[in-house]
Parts: structure tokens; C-alpha cells; sequence
């Protein structure tokens, strides 16, 4: 079984919006000096269109009260999908009917700020295969507050007979 501290996942969630948006400016200047100011707006709206979407997963689908009852917290996640799919396709379908933008650089962009989900995810995650992995109860992550005993995750075995 894994315990998560969602006010810690949310804090996460958070943090990886922030990074996508500074993806997205070092995109975006990469672009205005590579291409110019066309391909600048273009990138910043791929990358925009993808933090925006994270933001309303992070403030829809995780945290808040879920945790407390499993059935609650995947649904609240299912929501919280949901509404970034649906707004990145109504952020993608807006951009693209009304403006005639670089697609190299928006779509190189969008697909940019998806390294900052994965790398917060690596970092987070306990290792694969099991060698050299966490043992029953103990702590994968630290949050900063581990100094009070509280984890980020811990992973908890239950014997079944």
C-alpha cells in the first residue's frame, strides 16, 4: 500500500506548473533568437496551452479532501484529467483557428514542458526492479518537513493469509 500526503502531491503539482512556464519562456527566447518574434508567440502559446492545462489538473484533480476516501480520490483525479484534456483542446483549437502560428516551435514547446512532469516524476517515484528499493514502511521521499517526521511517501506491505 502507498500513503500519499496529497497537500505534499499538490505542492508538487504546483511546482511542476512552475516549471513548465519556465520552460516555456526559455523556449519562447530560444525562439525570438533563432526565428524571430513570430516564432516566439508561437512557442510561448504551445508552451502556455500545455501549463495551463497542468494548472487545472493541479488545482482540480489533486488535493483538497480526496484523501480520505480512495473511490473519492480517483475520482477527483478522473475530474481533474478531464478538465486539462478539455482545455487543452479548446486552448489548441482557439490558437490554431485564429492565429497562424510556427508549428515547430509551438509544437516543440508543448512537447518541452512535458520534461518537467517526467523529471519531477522520476524524482519522486521509488526505483524499478525492487534491488536496492524501499523496504516496508520506509521512507522514499522527504518533504521539508521531514525534520517533524512526516514523509512524503511510504510504502507499506500488508500480509495477507
Amino acid at each position: 500500500m502507498i500513503a500519499i500526503d496529497f497537500a505534499l502531491a499538490r505542492r508538487l503539482a504546483l511546482s511542476v506548473v512552475v516549471g513548465q512556464a519556465a520552460v516555456t519562456a526559455i523556449c519562447a527566447l530560444a525562439a525570438w533568437l533563432i526565428a524571430g518574434s513570430h516564432a516566439a508567440v508561437s512557442a510561448a502559446l504551445g508552451g502556455g496551452i500545455s501549463t495551463a492545462a497542468s494548472l487545472v489538473m493541479a488545482l482540480a484533480g489533486v488535493g483538497g479532501r480526496s484523501g480520505s476516501d480512495p473511490q473519492r480520490a480517483l475520482r477527483t483525479l478522473f475530474v481533474g484529467e478531464t478538465a486539462k484534456v478539455a482545455v487543452m483542446i479548446v486552448l489548441f483549437v482557439a490558437v490554431l483557428k485564429t492565429m497562424r502560428v510556427a508549428p515547430l516551435a509551438m509544437l516543440g514547446t508543448y512537447v518541452a514542458t512535458f520534461f518537467v512532469f517526467w523529471v519531477a516524476l522520476a524524482n519522486v517515484l521509488p526505483p524499478l526492479g525492487g534491488a536496492g528499493g524501499p523496504g516496508p514502511g520506509e521512507v522514499v521521499g522527504r518533504s521539508d518537513r521531514a525534520d517533524r517526521g512526516s514523509a512524503d511517501v511510504k510504502v507499506e506491505f500488508e500480509a495477507r493469509q
